[in-house]
């Protein structure tokens, strides 16, 4: 049975997935359909849970959009989710950032910023 699941989904799992963590702000390219015609619309925010796995895991992304917070739950394998682009990498300690709802104003869209550092070559004698 489970082997058939997997058969199922393997045929409308998205081949490329996009690579973000929790706490990375994203913009989420949504294609939405009006009576005829279809546009793409940019959500932006923080990533702050994700749930699920295979074929139906979802993210959840929250943004402050004229003083109220505005989230937003998209699975990450529909067809309507277009592409996501990491606009920054943030460094959390939590899996879910749920205590960004009760921040109010620049504080509820801080997350600390994630340092890379990349290693020095070193020469060889």
């Amino acid at each position: 049975m489970k082997q058939a699941i997997k058969d199922i989904e393997a045929k409308y799992r998205k081949k490329e997935l996009p690579k973000f963590n929790v706490g990375d702000t994203v913009n989420v390219h949504y294609k939405i359909t009006e009576e005829n015609k279809t546009r793409v619309q940019v959500f932006s925010g923080i990533v702050i849970g994700e749930k699920g796995t295979g074929l139906r895991r979802n993210f959840t992304v929250r943004r402050i959009s004229y003083g109220e917070g505005v989230e937003r739950v998209f699975p990450i394998n529909s067809p309507a989710v277009e592409k996501v682009v990491v606009k920054k990498h943030g460094q959390t300690r939590r899996a879910k950032l749920y205590y960004l709802r009760e921040k109010e104003g620049k504080k509820a869209t801080k997350v600390k910023e994630k340092v890379v550092h990349k290693k020095k070559k070193t020469a060889s004698a």
